[in-house]
């Protein structure tokens, strides 16, 4: 007699969690140069607010176009007398935006007071960033969260620093092992700054970038940002003495005359920081970026089941083809063996209501002679 089905035992079901990782690689052009130049980037997003701006991998009117990152600044009310030549309404954007990502990726202290960027995530009293530069990244890239130790962020440089096109990177070096976990917004590492091709900032005289980065992690490595993985946000650390014509240190020689009419034609990142808007900040930015690179991560949640076959189970079929005038069509002879042949397995729920179908990819002949275990998996 055909047999419907059976019930699972407790044993008959687990559940796994895969992590799975996809590199992302951005390069430079995407952000300027690719769908136009500046200030006609086709893919380049402003609004009439002014507190940030969109980078999209097409035309953004497109139907086709998929939103990148954005990007914004910010500056903590302490520090925003340092913006001389701006209007109040520019003053309050900037600390707007910093408050905002901060309430959302820092939290509040015990007394109820919004915490700075720390700089190295301990939030003790130690050294803070109070005008930093935010890389917002779109959910379609990062997924569930960029994957640790993997983040990199490169920015043309040139002048009197080092080669013609100089680099500048931001890195979570280490962070795959030693991540802060700290945060509302879930788990961050820190962003540390090496040029070139990885050399480690010195406090040389010679090596002007470090009046840009001036503290120094264990690892010999300037504290440079942070990066939160879940929330998928670069926070990159805006430092330095205002007073100083830097040539090649972030974002200062992103300052120099990019286009046509800019007054932050100096190659200073003082005359950005006291007279630039929101948008000067990210299409000087956005056009010195050389790469950015990391992986990202999808969790996987699944539950598999295990279908156990006995022998003297499921060795004739509920199918009505499987009798013609009332004899099983696949015996010759009524002594012959009973044979079925399993092409699907379905899932049902306690009011045998059908949940889930698994396909075979080719029937399997069951006998009386034989046992099967079928492994069904369920992705979500």
């Amino acid at each position: 007699m055909a047999q419907f089905g059976k019930k699972f035992n407790a044993n008959d079901k687990t559940s796994v969690t895969t992590l799975l990782h996809e590199s992302i690689p951005l390069t430079g052009t995407l952000a300027s140069g690719t769908y136009g130049t500046y200030p006609s980037d086709t893919n380049v997003r402003t609004y009439t607010h002014g507190m940030f701006q969109s980078v999209f991998d097409y035309p953004f009117l497109s139907s086709s176009a998929n939103h990148i990152y954005d990007l914004s600044v910010g500056f903590h009310t302490s520090v925003i007398s340092e913006a001389t030549n701006i209007t109040e309404s520019d003053k309050r954007k900037r600390i707007n935006l910093y408050n905002s990502m901060a309430q959302v990726l820092a939290g509040f202290d015990q007394n109820g007071n919004l915490r700075k960027f720390d700089e190295n995530g301990d939030l003790t009293e130690g050294s803070k960033y109070n005008k930093v530069f935010f890389v917002n990244f779109s959910r379609l890239l990062y997924k569930d969260e960029i994957q640790k130790g993997t983040f990199s962020l490169k920015l043309k440089m040139s002048g009197a620093f080092g080669a013609p096109d100089h680099i500048l990177t931001y890195a979570d070096k280490g962070a795959d092992s030693d991540y802060r976990i700290n945060s509302p917004a879930g788990e961050y590492g820190v962003l540390y700054a090496t040029e070139q091709t990885g050399t480690t900032l010195t406090a040389a005289p010679d090596v002007p970038m470090r009046a840009f980065f001036p503290n120094t992690a264990t690892n010999g490595l300037a504290f440079a940002g942070l990066l939160f993985y879940q929330a998928g946000v670069a926070v990159l650390s805006i430092t330095g003495s205002l007073t100083n014509p830097v040539n090649a240190a972030f974002p200062a020689d992103i300052v120099q005359s990019q286009y046509s009419g800019s007054s932050f034609g100096l190659g200073t990142i003082a005359n950005m920081l006291a007279s630039g808007t929101v948008d000067d900040f990210a299409n000087n930015f956005r056009r010195r970026i050389e790469n950015i690179s990391f992986n990202n991560t999808t969790e996987l949640n699944s539950s598999i089941y295990f279908c156990r076959v006995g022998h003297n189970e499921f060795n004739y079929s509920a199918n009505p083809s499987y009798l013609s005038s009332s004899k099983i069509v696949v015996k010759d002879d009524p002594t012959d063996t009973p044979v079925s042949y399993v092409t699907t397995v379905g899932l049902l729920s306690a009011n045998n209501e059908l949940l889930a179908v698994a396909k075979l990819s080719e029937p399997l002949r069951k006998t009386p002679e034989t046992e099967y275990v079928l492994r069904v998996r369920l992705d979500y």
